[in-house]
């Protein structure tokens, strides 16, 4: 299995140089010239294509497997375990969003 943590810190360390501060409110604050995406376009296209595959969404869901099993790796799950899984899925969604819209 890849790992995506190391892609999206060192992604996220060209926006906190720019900054100069690890506050998120200091980082939307520094961005009201001009976004950084303007700055380091490259950047984004990265963080966005290393967000994707974190979170396990298409092209990158291969982990899931679907097409081998009737519903991927998570058939062995039911009831509250499902859905505590599917909690923390779309949990782990939302925060990569909400750091993308501040980043």
């Amino acid at each position: 299995m890849i790992s995506y943590e190391v892609a999206l810190g060192l992604i996220v360390i060209g926006t906190i140089i720019l900054t100069g501060s690890l506050r998120l409110t200091e980082i939307v604050e520094a961005q009201r010239g001009a976004w950084f995406i303007l700055y380091q376009p490259f950047a984004f296209l990265l963080y966005i294509v290393a967000g994707l595959a974190e979170i396990n969404r298409t092209p990158f869901d291969m982990p899931e497997s679907e097409s081998e099993l009737a519903c991927g790796f998570n058939i062995e799950y039911s009831s509250m375990k499902f859905a505590l899984f599917m909690i923390a899925e779309y949990a782990h969604l939302v925060t990569v969003a909400a750091l993308t819209t501040t980043l």
